[in-house]
């Protein structure tokens, strides 16, 4: 278990750099409707443009902390917590389009890894 939870900090935290560096402004299989690109995917959701600023400086920024986390353990747990919220928050925005479920998919293995992550910490 030991060596587990930081190769899973570093798989979620190059999952979420990804998403929100290199390909936000890509079309992928698992945007929101029939959005191409991060912007059009949060208007697809209804949700206005601040929000995806700030999801998105969360999403960096929990990226990092798990990174970190690595070398400062203490920032795993509330970071592998936050990033679960805001994949419940994905799950949501998708149910309430009615995408269908494949496009929750990458949100869904994310929320599990960092479960997976928060009870790792709780056995340490």
């Amino acid at each position: 278990m030991h060596m587990l939870m930081p190769l899973l900090q570093v798989i979620v935290a190059l999952g979420l750099l990804n998403v929100w560096l290199v390909r936000a402004g890509r079309s992928t299989a698992y945007r929101g409707g029939g959005a191409k690109t991060m912007v059009e995917e949060f208007a697809a959701y209804g949700l206005p443009d601040w929000m995806r600023k700030l999801v998105g400086v969360l999403k960096i920024g929990a990226a990092i902390a798990l990174l970190a986390g690595i070398w400062v353990p203490v920032l795993v747990a509330p970071t592998a917590l936050l990033v679960s919220v805001l994949m419940l928050g994905a799950l949501a925005m998708h149910v309430k389009i009615g995408d269908p479920i494949r496009k929750s998919v990458p949100a869904a293995i994310v929320l599990a890894l960092c479960i997976v992550i928060l009870l790792g910490t709780r056995a340490q």
